[in-house]
Parts: C-alpha cells; structure tokens; sequence
C-alpha cells in the first residue's frame, strides 16, 4: 500500500517551490490563490526570501503547506491509500486525503501559524533535540523537573526525541539527559514550546477556527499525530487535531502502525527529506521516495 507523508516546520528552503510554479499550470494556479487568499505575496518570500524571513512562523507553516500540498495535488499520477503528516503536515495529509478543501486546509494553517506565534510571544521558550537515549529515559527526567514545564515532543524514531518547555527547563533537562547518557542534547532554533503545555493559547484559538470549518468524509485514513491511530471519523480527526498543539507527536509509533497496516511505500510530498530518513530508521523494510 502506498502512503503519503507530509513534512512540518524546518523544512522550508529559499526557491521551494519555484520549479513547480514555472513547471506545472496546476501548481501556478494554486500558488497565485494562495497570495489572494492570504493577502500578501507568500510566493515571493518562498521564491526569492531570506532565510530569516521564511523562518518566521507565520510564513514557514504555510509556505511548508503550500509546497507539500500543491506538489500532491498537481500530479495525477499516484494516490495514496494511506496519509500522514508531522505536525503541521497532518493539515496537508488532510488535503491530500480531501478532507478538507485546499482554501480551507490554507486557512486553518495560518490561523495555527499566527496563534502560535502569539502564545510563543506570551512564553519564551523552546525544544531540544535528545539523541542516543531510550524514550523512557527521557520521560523519566523531563517528568523529574517540576519546577519547570518540560515534556517529551516529538517521538520522531528510536534514539531521536525532542523535548519542548521553559528557556530554563530546556536547559536544566538537556544538562541532566547529557549525564544520564544522551550522545547529543542539542537546542533547536524555534520560535517556541510547539507541541507542550505552552501552546495552551494557540490550541483555544485553533479549536474555535477547527470547529468552525467544514470537514469532508476522507477517501482514505488519516494516521494522527496524537495517538498514531487511523481516522476516518470527522468528528474524531477534529478532536485530535486540536489536541495536537499540546500534545506530542508520536511519529515513531505512528510510521509501525501504517507499516503493521500494510504501508510498504511511504512517499514523502514537500520540501526536504526528513520524514524519508525517519521512515527509514523506524521501517528499514519499507521502502521511502519523493513525490
């Protein structure tokens, strides 16, 4: 079975997207909506910004979106029986699997976008990549800080976890993983806490806007960030995607149950190939390729 997966934050580049433009009809007309819909020209930071301004959170998650999303939708070619995406990619997976339009799935991401850059204004803080460490390790000690909000993120394949809380949380658990073994304890350059506690105020605003929006019946499942478990109740990928601004992304678990479900290609749509390596490290039958 062939199953699609979608990239998140960190994977933009500047002139993501530009080939697709001038290549393909379909592309360039989903792309020049997107400047309408969004009322400034998004295709020009993704043409020809700095890497400075597609970092902005407002920018990245939708620019991210766009590209993963327009590269599915303008071939014809493949269709995936399976989708899933990190993070933000669960709203591509969404689109690409038509439960939500193309102007629907762009607006809810950059009003996630902008709650998220607002409650990472409310509170500084940040992520951490753990490498080289058992995932209960590092449950056992981000749970030992309780003077600080730090909780494990991202469960992205064996021996790779980020961690997300307080500037000073991330800071004292990155110090106590390095001695309990961690080859690496690295902080990631975010803009905030994603997937925490923290994000509490961005997870309001988007559950007002995610239940304000119309969801259609997918033609296939969804595997869900929140629980790694296919969907194809709306009603049940509404409640999980509000969830998930909170709550970790459990790719590792995720990316076996496709795989225990029948997933032997996993095509990755959107810029980078980062979900490519982690299908590889979590699956190392299945195969993995670009869209």
């Amino acid at each position: 079975m062939i199953a699609f997966v979608f990239p998140g934050q960190g994977a933009q580049f500047t002139g993501m997207g530009k080939e697709l433009y001038e290549q393909n009809s379909v592309a360039k007309e989903l792309f020049n909506k997107a400047d309408a819909l969004l009322g400034f020209k998004i295709t020009e930071i993704m043409f020809s910004g700095s890497a400075e301004e597609l970092k902005q959170t407002r920018v990245t998650q939708p620019a991210v979106f766009l590209h993963s999303v327009i590269t599915a939708l303008a071939q014809q070619a493949v269709q995936p029986q399976m989708v899933a995406g990190h993070s933000l990619g669960e709203f591509s997976a969404l689109v690409a699997n038509k439960t939500l339009s193309f102007e629907d799935g762009l607006s809810l991401v950059y009003k996630r976008a902008m709650a998220m850059q607002h409650a990472c204004e409310v509170n500084p803080s940040t992520m951490a990549a753990i490498l080289g460490l058992d995932d209960a390790k590092v449950e056992e000690i981000c749970a030992s800080i309780t003077e600080e909000i730090v909780v494990a993120a991202n469960y992205n394949c064996p021996g790779q976890l980020v961690i997300s809380g307080s500037n000073k949380g991330i800071e004292i658990a990155c110090e106590k993983l390095k001695a309990a073994g961690a080859k690496r304890a690295m902080p990631l350059q975010v803009g905030g806490a994603f997937h925490s506690p923290l994000m509490e105020p961005a997870r309001e605003q988007l559950a007002a806007a995610i239940e304000s929006t119309h969801f259609n019946t997918p033609v296939c499942p969804v595997y869900q960030n929140v629980n790694a478990l296919p969907s194809t109740n709306v009603t049940v990928i509404k409640q999980n995607l509000i969830a998930q601004l909170t709550a970790p992304v459990r790719w590792t678990q995720l990316v076996q149950n496709m795989v225990k479900d029948g997933a032997t290609q996993f095509i990755e749509s959107g810029p980078g190939k980062v979900l490519q390596g982690l299908v590889k490290k979590i699956a190392p039958a299945a195969e993995a390729a670009s869209l």
